[in-house]
């Protein structure tokens, strides 16, 4: 638990092949079943404030109440996706985020305290999230997240069917 963010609800991992990651998560950790995306309409996605085309592709399952995120990168769009497969060729832990019902008041705060935005964007009615530029270590990036509509009921259906899950349909395309 976070004293200035809560509790960590995602782990979100950054990598160059989602389908080998998919594989490893499901196989080798008996982590699933995953929620796939092969493309992910983001809305207003902005990297340092400039608008950025981005593309991407996302799983996610829970492992308990953690839920993990896989992503992968599909165009050359700025992003810090982008930079850190740049530094970390092999992939890995690239952020940790916290959920709030109230993005707005979150984000004042996290702005108050002196943290700056370095990528936003937007998943659907009530699902903005922002990307904190704080990370002194690698995986220590910290997303904000909103799960006040359809995304955080979304969220819940993916705890719901992990917390089930019999090994078979590990991945779930959408």
């Amino acid at each position: 638990m976070s004293r200035f963010f809560g509790e960590v609800r995602q782990n979100g991992y950054v990598v160059p092949d989602i389908e080998a990651a998919l594989d490893h998560w499901t196989r080798v950790l008996g982590v699933g079943p995953f929620f796939y995306f092969d493309r992910v309409p983001i809305e207003e996605f902005r990297f340092h404030g400039e608008p950025s085309p981005l593309e991407v592709s996302i799983a996610l399952s829970n492992s308990g109440p953690l839920q993990i995120e896989l992503i992968q990168q599909r165009n050359a769009a700025p992003s810090m996706y982008r930079d850190f497969l740049e530094r970390e060729p092999r992939g890995g832990l690239q952020h940790i985020a916290y959920w709030t019902r109230a993005f707005d008041a979150e984000l004042e705060r996290c702005l108050a305290a002196g943290h700056r935005v370095a990528q936003s964007g937007q998943i659907g009615a009530d699902g903005r999230f922002v990307y904190l530029d704080c990370e002194a270590h690698p995986g220590t990036v910290v997303e904000v997240s909103e799960v006040s509509g359809a995304k955080g009921r979304f969220f819940e259906k993916i705890a719901e069917r992990a917390a089930q899950w019999d090994g078979r349909d590990a991945i779930l395309r959408r």
